[in-house]
């Protein structure tokens, strides 16, 4: 760009926030990829492994929780659009090398605007999820990593974090 400064897609002309305006966009299938993760103690990762944390099996909750963050979207980012008929996919794994719990998002919609931000709320509201639910084990757990790994669909195309 020459010096120019980029426009915000979610500001007016006065600077004020506003909803994009996506009536005229084409309706194409859109898929988002996000991933995170949450490093613990061993002895937080083991409770998780031998399903003995406190508040029962948590990579089974972190996986409803993630599907329930990406489709409330809307209710949590104001600017973000509803998306009636997002399909979610979530992977919740206990990883032995961080040690913690790794999360991986795909959402998938037919629609007029990308799924990027229902991948990455799903990822997001998963982790939370993981410590809430072993906070009684390691307080000191540290959440990491959340990005966008690619999406395909709409008038940009695709993009894959491996391209930048």
């Amino acid at each position: 760009m020459s010096g120019e400064k980029p426009k915000l897609t979610h500001v007016d002309d006065q600077g004020r926030p506003r909803m994009v305006d996506v009536t005229e966009k084409h309706e194409t299938l859109r898929c988002a990829v996000a991933e995170g993760h949450i490093r613990m103690s061993p002895e937080a990762l083991s409770a998780i492994r031998s399903g003995t944390s406190p508040k029962g099996d948590v990579l089974q909750v972190a996986r409803i929780a993630a599907i329930t963050g990406g489709k409330r979207t809307s209710d949590l980012i104001p600017l973000c659009h509803a998306l009636p008929g997002v399909s979610l996919t979530v992977d919740v794994r206990a990883d032995d090398e961080l040690p913690g719990v790794r999360i991986r998002a795909e959402a998938k919609v037919s629609g007029q605007t990308g799924v990027e931000m229902e991948a990455i709320t799903a990822v997001s509201l998963g982790l939370v999820t993981v410590y809430d639910m072993v906070k009684a084990v390691d307080r000191g757990m540290i959440i990491g990593g959340v990005k966008l790994v690619s999406k395909e669909g709409g008038k940009s195309g695709s993009w894959s974090a491996d391209q930048s």
